[in-house]
């Protein structure tokens, strides 16, 4: 039995970093009689530069990517189907990408009460499931309260600056260590594996990986 340390890069906005998760959790559930391991996630915002009210989805795909409404189309039901193969419902109502920072920050916060993980997944639902706007004070402190989580010092968190300086030195972290896309799964601070990965691949990978720590211990 090996316990393996996996820190996951990932942006809220981001769906192919649930599907990735989804798939880890799986793949880590068939090995886990082999393979143990501890769960972090690293800040990673996607669009840095998108205002607070959010931006239109669709333009943001035609802007920054240069997609077809076609090609958006096919993406979309990529997005779907492949959710659907990991065990994540996404439903397409969400039409609007938000900035991410206080999701980050309440997130960095949520680390103090073990609760990282199930925030993760509670705002991917939220947002890729559900259509609900993390960027509205209300929906997001209801998040907050469905994974166990103290509205008011949430809100105190979001009315500060607390957080910022640990999200901003956490993102600046990952571009020192040339990450550049999202998800980024990195295993014992040393090896890495990049994008929505399926089951049978991280089970691979990640077999595979613990077979040279070992060794080389």
């Amino acid at each position: 039995m090996i316990n393996l340390k996996i820190g996951i890069v990932s942006d809220v906005m981001c769906p192919w970093c649930v599907i990735g998760y989804k798939n880890l959790e799986s793949a880590l559930d068939d090995i886990k009689h082999e393979i143990t391991a501890d769960i972090s996630w690293h800040a990673f915002e996607l669009n840095p530069d998108i205002p607070a009210e959010g931006q239109d989805l669709k333009t943001h795909s035609q802007e920054k990517y240069g997609l077809t409404e076609e090609q958006i189309t096919q993406s979309n039901q990529s997005i779907v189907d492949m959710g659907k193969k990991s065990g994540f419902h996404f439903n397409n109502s969400q039409h609007k990408i938000i900035n991410s920072f206080d999701c980050h920050r309440l997130l960095e916060w949520s680390k103090i009460y073990n609760k990282q993980t199930e925030l993760s997944l509670s705002m991917f639902r939220a947002h890729f499931s559900d259509g609900i706007l993390l960027n509205q004070t209300d929906s997001l402190l209801n998040v907050i309260h469905s994974v166990g989580l103290e509205k008011e010092e949430a809100l105190a968190v979001l009315n500060s600056n607390d957080f910022a300086a640990e999200v901003r030195k956490e993102e600046n972290q990952m571009q020192h260590m040339g990450i550049s896309s999202v998800p980024t799964f990195i295993i014992n601070n040393k090896f890495t594996i990049t994008g929505g990965q399926s089951k049978e691949s991280f089970k691979r990978a990640l077999i595979q990986l613990s077979q040279e720590i070992t060794k080389g211990t």
